[in-house]
């Protein structure tokens, strides 16, 4: 897991080949003026899904974790929580959905293991397969958009 702003994006370009051009599609892009839905860029190798929603609180919320995928969730206004489990011995509460490329992991039984940050505004955070965690939570409801381009690894 990394987080950091857009402007340092060069940093980890070189990090996978696909993931220069999901975070060159986030500079060069105006999100505030598409539509909540989701945007191919490169097929299934990359594509944009946009977000709008009000934050929860975190015992209402799964942990998850993709395989397949590395996700770019970058919050183009307002600002939320999430939650970051190390993958160790935890136990998934719903096993791997192939299709969507997550499995799921209960609240309650990783709380005690987890850690949370905020992500404002021009910050993204990088997720790669095995990085268990939980967007979209806040102390108060708050609302956001956000974009997840889902890089395949």
């Amino acid at each position: 897991m990394l987080v950091d702003t857009l402007g340092n994006r060069h940093l980890y370009t070189s990090l996978h080949p696909r993931l220069a051009r999901a975070l060159a599609h986030l500079a060069a892009t105006d999100f505030g003026k598409l539509e909540a839905g989701s945007y191919p860029l490169e097929g299934e190798d990359i594509f944009v899904i946009v977000n709008d929603y009000e934050t929860k609180p975190r015992d209402t919320e799964p942990f998850e974790v993709h395989r397949k995928y590395i996700d770019v969730q970058y919050v183009v206004s307002g600002e939320e929580e999430f939650g970051y489990l190390p993958l160790a011995q935890q136990t998934p509460s719903k096993p791997y959905f192939e299709k969507h490329d997550y499995a799921e992991f209960d609240y309650e039984s990783n709380r005690s293991d987890a850690s949370y940050i905020k992500l404002k505004a021009g910050m993204f955070a990088l997720f790669f397969p095995g990085d268990i965690h939980m967007p979209g939570t806040g102390d108060t409801p708050t609302s956001v958009r956000k974009v997840v381009i889902k890089v395949r690894v």
